[in-house]
């Protein structure tokens, strides 16, 4: 059996809840655009409840990926099996907000239950807007609009949360901040998530499992087996930073500081 370093671990199963069906089963996805391949012969499951981080280069087929279990790429020729739950939710990088409506319709957008509005108020105040429904977008900093994305993905309840580099138009310390408030809303709602980042060290702050795409397929899946304190400077956390670095093609230099942001 191959030796992984600590904080590392094989993927056992589809993720922490083994006994259950998986939410996500992807079965050699192959998408292309005209004669140029993107993704080529993906499988990929992502267990109920599981957080998966979906890391690779410019290119490889992240988005393309999670635009397909998204039901986003009809424009798109390909084959291969999906399956996702009914409720599926879509967090992008760009929070989508529109302009000329309140926060509190921007966040009920497409509801139509009774208690949309007040469930739209709660979920305001799990990302710490409490209070702001009836502000408008244009009053809202880059963080706190991506609050609200955040918050009308939650109103939802999703089974499955789709999130396409939502952090990364962000300044490096809201980018901290809204890392936390995800790994609490993630902690006590427990979708399962799908997250595409450049980020590794977003990758491991946040996943209980980080895929490696290259030229379409999966290069590397792995559990990460940290503590829920993730600290970025800690030995463990450096070691799978490592060992991700190098499935991504990047050597690092002794000159290196190990608590530098490594995007790939």
């Amino acid at each position: 059996m191959a030796s992984h370093p600590r904080g590392l671990t094989a993927p056992r199963g589809t993720g922490s809840d083994t006994a259950a069906p998986p939410t996500v089963v992807v079965e050699n996805l192959v998408r292309g655009y005209g004669p140029k391949g993107v993704l080529n012969g993906v499988d990929l499951q992502i267990a109920p409840g599981e957080f998966v981080a979906l890391l690779g280069p410019s290119g490889c087929g992240k988005s393309t990926l999670l635009r397909a279990l998204a039901g986003l790429d009809a424009a798109v020729s390909g084959s291969g099996r999906i399956r996702v739950p009914d409720n599926v939710s879509v967090v992008f990088q760009d929070s989508r907000l529109l302009p000329w409506a309140s926060l509190i319709t921007n966040v009920t957008l497409g509801q139509h239950e009774r208690r949309s509005r007040e469930r739209g108020s709660e979920a305001l105040a799990e990302v710490g807007l409490a209070g702001r429904e009836k502000d408008w977008p244009h009053q809202l900093s880059g963080g706190e609009a991506q609050r609200v994305a955040l918050a009308r993905s939650l109103v939802r309840d999703p089974s499955l949360l789709l999130a396409d580099e939502p952090f990364g138009a962000l300044d490096a310390l809201t980018r901290l901040k809204m890392h936390d408030l995800l790994r609490q809303l993630h902690h006590r709602h427990r979708p399962a998530v799908l997250l595409v980042t450049h980020d590794v060290d977003e990758a491991i702050t946040l996943a209980d499992r980080v895929v490696v795409l290259d030229h379409g397929r999966i290069a590397l899946e792995t559990r990460v087996a940290l503590d829920d304190d993730r600290d970025p400077s800690g030995a463990e956390f450096a070691q799978v930073r490592r060992h991700l670095l190098g499935a991504l093609g990047v050597r690092r230099t002794p000159t290196q500081h190990h608590t530098e942001r490594e995007s790939a």
